[in-house]
């Protein structure tokens, strides 16, 4: 369990106290964030076969013997338990701090589906409109542009919608993915990899560059939810920081995710065996300007199953509603068709599509998870996923930019060869 501050917790109910006298309306309640997320239970009850799941604790204890890792955690659960739940290894090379469930990582792109749960709590309220151009939100969207082949670009001819920033089909792209690609240098050119903006600015220069697709077209993976963090700021009036902490984060006590980790926290910091090219393990003690909506958080096990517990509540986690129901049923249609699939580059594979902040399995023949299933991965390595049809979900932190996509076929090799009834 968490080392909690009882302290703020006293000042927050004496706040309420003196609200209700002078008729002021409390603020919304919260999951207490001293009790652990994690209700263990027995793997075989839950139908999966020990033995079975064995094979994921030698699978990652032999990464760690062989250095590939310096640690990792893997969660997985049903029917609301846990049914296994380990740390292995360090949090990072030289560390003698074993990885807990607090241990805290980059959990890179896995701010997406946090970002689009605060986009959908507006919507809620009237101040979001999924349908309306981007536009209505960020006026220099207003006249975007689409690269052409020889080089040059053309006014868009359709507008983008908030929708499609959700899905990832609004035309804007990653520049990393390829990074020779002359729309990619020109991004670069441009300033796609500038952290020295907040995220409104940020938004502002990404309106300069060329689309790669029209809006609606394409599914392209890409800086989107980054904009997307900028309408939220636009339409709720607030920092993306603070929006995620009012209506996530702090509802779910999730008292270990932030954009930025005080220095005091640094003991509990999990770092990789290398920088991943590039530098891409930032410190996440040392703050830019930037909130990057798209990849910016950092997170426990233990404070992300939180979330994966309210998605797999829907919507709700100990009391605490976050969403109605039907809004994250709205958020789990496929936005895609074969032709935007076709269209686009990096999507995440057969049998899946794309909603508004996840990825969905459409044929559980062609993936292990079941129909249904919703969830997302960042770019080190980490990853969760919710599957209603089996009530099975699981969390995995790691900090491995190379094999990312490896634990992901493994992760899902372990699971649901142990899933036996």
């Amino acid at each position: 369990m968490k080392n909690k501050f009882l302290a703020a917790r006293g000042a927050a109910v004496m706040l309420a106290a003196l609200m209700a006298a002078h008729g002021a309306t409390a603020a919304p309640k919260s999951v207490d964030a001293k009790i652990s997320s994690v209700v263990p239970g027995d793997a075989a009850a839950l139908g999966f076969d020990p033995a079975k799941l064995a094979a994921a604790h030698a699978g990652l204890t032999a990464d760690v013997a062989s250095g590939k890792i310096a640690g990792a955690y893997l969660l997985v659960g049903r029917h609301g338990k846990v049914a296994f739940q380990e740390g292995f290894g360090v949090q990072g090379p030289g560390q003698t701090a074993p990885v807990s469930d607090e241990t805290i990582f980059r959990v890179f792109s896995m701010t997406k589906p946090i970002v689009s749960v605060v986009a959908m709590t507006l919507v809620e309220e009237g101040k979001l409109d999924v349908d309306a151009p981007v536009s209505k939100y960020l006026p220099e969207y207003a006249n975007l542009s689409v690269w052409q082949a020889d080089g040059t670009s053309v006014p868009a001819a359709k507008p983008m919608l908030v929708r499609h920033l959700m899905s990832h089909t609004s035309g804007l792209i990653y520049g990393f993915i390829t990074p020779t690609a002359p729309i990619a240098k020109a991004w670069a050119a441009g300033g796609e990899n500038r952290n020295d903006l907040t995220a409104r600015e940020y938004a502002k220069l990404i309106a300069k560059l060329p689309l790669k697709n029209e809006p609606g077209t394409a599914w392209n993976y890409s800086h989107s939810t980054d904009v997307l963090g900028a309408v939220v700021e636009v339409a709720g009036g607030k920092t993306l920081d603070v929006l995620v902490k009012d209506r996530v984060t702090g509802p779910l006590g999730m008292t270990d995710t932030a954009f930025w980790q005080p220095e005091a926290k640094r003991a509990r910091f999990a770092e990789a065996m290398n920088n991943g090219g590039g530098g891409v393990y930032y410190d996440y003690a040392k703050p830019t300007p930037y909130l990057s909506g798209g990849g910016g958080l950092s997170s426990t096990t233990e404070d992300y199953l939180r979330f994966v517990l309210m998605l797999a509540g829907d919507g709700e986690y100990k009391g605490v509603r976050v969403l109605k129901t039907e809004t994250l049923l709205r958020m789990r249609q496929d936005e895609t068709t074969p032709e935007i699939r076709k269209a686009g580059m990096f999507f995440p594979g057969a049998g899946m599509g794309f909603g508004l902040g996840f990825s969905l399995v459409t044929d559980d023949k062609l993936q292990r998870p079941g129909n249904g299933t919703f969830s997302w991965w960042g770019i080190a390595g980490t990853e969760f996923w919710v599957d209603p049809k089996n009530d099975v979900f699981m969390v995995f932190m790691v900090q491995a930019r190379e094999l990312a996509m490896d634990y992901q076929r493994k992760n899902r090799a372990w699971i649901y060869d142990a899933l036996v009834k």
